[in-house]
């Protein structure tokens, strides 16, 4: 892959400096995990906690997002051996539409991005990056799916009308419900299935970290 080429050229160029020029200087980026013969780079951790930030308001531990970095690696291996055609550009923009919207307003999200430290490319390529996985799994697993009518009935009797009435609201009917808990029952078989299909794939594939814990 190219990430490798441009790294493996990076190292070499590091190795035959005279040691005088980067004494004293500090480490700008290393690799922190090794996926078969790829790597994730710690400026890729750090980017997608910046982004964390920026959408959550929080993060993950940087040992968490190597995880998910790994995860994203097998998805998007699998992805492009299957030939899972790339998003549109009106589907990415109508991405970055949703997190700019996720803020009260454009200054807001603004003032916000700023302080991440991320540019718009960064954010618009992160989003990508998670709608054309996202896509690969649902088209992925989503033709499995079964929901039958109890499944339906009990999400309504242990979720919906708890939650009505803890808000001291009167519950829907389980008719005006029945989409948005097909919906979300659908999703969640989805990212079950996922979850086990990437542990599995874990457990064939050669993984390596090396993140220092002691330098988040």
């Amino acid at each position: 892959m190219r990430r490798r080429l441009i790294f493996g050229i990076c190292l070499l160029v590091c190795l035959l400096a005279p040691a005088s020029s980067t004494a004293g200087q500090e480490v700008v980026d290393r690799i922190v995990a090794r996926v078969e013969n790829d790597i994730i780079l710690l400026s890729d951790v750090r980017e997608l906690k910046k982004y964390q930030d920026l959408v959550n308001g929080k993060s993950e531990s940087e040992s968490a997002i190597v995880d998910r970095l790994i995860d994203q690696w097998i998805v998007r291996s699998e992805a492009v051996l299957s030939r899972f055609p790339e998003l549109k550009s009106e589907e990415i923009d109508r991405g970055v539409s949703r997190v700019v919207k996720s803020f009260a307003s454009a200054e807001e999200y603004e003032a916000h991005l700023k302080q991440s430290g991320l540019s718009d490319a960064e954010v618009r390529k992160i989003v990508t990056a998670q709608l054309y996985l996202d896509s690969y799994l649902d088209s992925r697993f989503r033709p499995s799916v079964q929901i039958d009518e109890k499944a339906v009935e009990d999400f309504y009797q242990t979720a919906v009308v708890p939650r009505a009435k803890a808000r001291g609201q009167d519950p829907p009917t389980l008719e005006a419900s029945r989409d948005t808990i097909q919906d979300v029952l659908v999703q969640s078989d989805i990212d079950e299935q996922a979850a086990r299909w990437l542990k599995e794939s874990r457990d064939r594939l050669h993984i390596q970290k090396y993140l220092d814990e002691g330098t988040q």
